[in-house]
């Protein structure tokens, strides 16, 4: 086996690591559940198995031990009880909630109990086997003719292919399910790639020993081609498991961070109500950052309150239906020419204060708004902030299209004889 071979057995390792240090939180908060048990097993015993097969690793634990040989069992093994806890997890996947049923513990129990009892048989063969002469890189064909020893390794290689095939089978049934979440249905595809490549490991490992059988020498398929397509199976199934956890979180994170930019235009137009920013902090999440800049709006939408005019809303309403914008984006658009207008008033007010006596009265009501508050008697309340406080998101959106706005707002302004009323 080359040295660049070697560095290969550490990519899957790390990956796999990687993996099982994502699902590590869930799988120890939720510790019952059967199918994170499941998935922590085959992470753990998957990076097991690539940590003790790297050939420094086999001639550690051969010279600590003292046993030539020994990291074969034990390698043989930890592969075994990683076929076994797929099997495990396919259990958990297809049956779901219904984990305790007595179908779900008898295939639990025969899995366990056909894989432990091949581990033990490993053991004894090994221990009936003579097979003094150390092997880091082929033993699986330099001892292929060896009585026990020659069981051994179909025993584990046979193991490996039945779990591998099932699994295979099952995942990529799975992965064609229809309503499953993108990411899942991704994760899925890398699973059931990695496990052909399984297979892929097992056939190169079987036609090796078949030929030293029959008196060929196919050594390479066992030296070179197996564990190359161990090592990317290996990758393909960690990669599987990260897949949908990591392109969940990551959209999550998307979409608050397009959420925090969509609302720049209208925290900028509250900056000159406020006079100040919202709070910011280098430190602060994502999520924290966009609750803060809606609460610096929606805060400074409420200091606004009185000089809302809802019947220029209303008319402004029936401006952009005119138009010929579709009605969410009319209400809108309505929303801010009158948010326009009221930040304008706002600071006429300020420039110009009126004697109390002189202020002017609320605008009235429009009953044709389409957010209209009103009291029971049938009197004017004061404006609505309603869609303003509620839908923040669709009215900083439209502030990006001034020319829109700059249109509505001048229709609402000419002569009601000359504009369209929207029934």
């Amino acid at each position: 086996m080359s040295h660049g071979l070697y560095v290969s057995f550490w990519l899957p390792t790390v990956v796999l690591g990687a993996a099982l240090a994502i699902k590590l939180p869930s799988i120890l908060k939720l510790w019952r559940d059967p199918l994170l048990r499941a998935v922590g097993g085959l992470l753990v015993f998957a990076c097991a198995v690539f940590v003790f097969a790297a050939p420094k690793t086999i001639a550690w634990t051969n010279r600590v031990t003292g046993v030539p040989n020994i990291a074969a069992p034990w390698v043989y093994s930890l592969l075994t009880a990683l076929s076994a806890s797929w099997l495990l997890l396919i259990i958990a996947w297809r049956n779901g909630r219904t984990e305790r049923s007595a179908q779900t513990r008898r295939a639990t129990r025969w899995v366990v109990s056909v894989y432990a009892g091949v581990v033990v048989a490993l053991w004894v063969l090994f221990a009936l086997a003579d097979v003094p002469v150390e092997q880091i890189q082929d033993l699986d064909t330099y001892y292929a003719n060896t009585p026990f020893m020659r069981e051994e390794i179909l025993l584990y290689l046979v193991a490996h292919t039945v779990a591998c095939s099932v699994t295979a089978r099952l995942v990529w049934n799975w992965s064609r399910t229809e309503g499953l979440d993108a990411w899942l249905r991704w994760g899925l595809r890398f699973l059931g790639a990695g496990y052909v490549t399984n297979l892929l490991f097992s056939a190169a490992k079987l036609t090796a020993v078949g030929a030293r059988w029959t008196g060929h020498d196919l050594d390479w398929l066992n030296t070179d081609i197996a564990p190359s397509a161990a090592c990317i199976a290996a990758t393909l199934v960690a990669i599987g498991f990260i897949v949908p956890h990591a392109g969940q979180y990551l959209q999550e994170r998307w979409r608050i961070r397009r959420r925090h930019r969509s609302l720049r235009p209208l925290s900028r137009l509250m900056r000159s109500v406020t006079g100040a920013r919202e709070p910011f902090d280098l430190r602060a999440t994502p999520e924290l950052r966009l609750i803060r800049r809606e609460t610096f709006i929606r805060d400074a939408l409420l200091q606004l309150a009185r000089h809302l005019d809802d019947d220029l809303r209303a008319r402004s309403y029936d401006a952009g239906v005119a138009l010929g914008f579709e009605r969410g984006r009319a209400q809108a658009l309505a929303a801010a020419v009158t948010l326009l207008d009221a930040v304008e008033a706002r600071a006429r007010a300020l420039r110009h204060p009126e004697p109390p006596e002189a202020a002017a009265p609320t605008p009235s009501t429009s009953p044709t708004s389409p957010t209209t508050s009103s009291d029971p008697s049938g009197s004017s309340s004061r404006p609505d902030t309603t869609y303003l406080l509620r839908e923040i998101q669709a009215v900083s959106r439209v502030l990006r299209h001034p020319v829109d706005i700059q249109a509505v707002r001048a229709h609402a302004a000419a002569p009601a004889e000359s504009m369209s009323t929207h029934e």
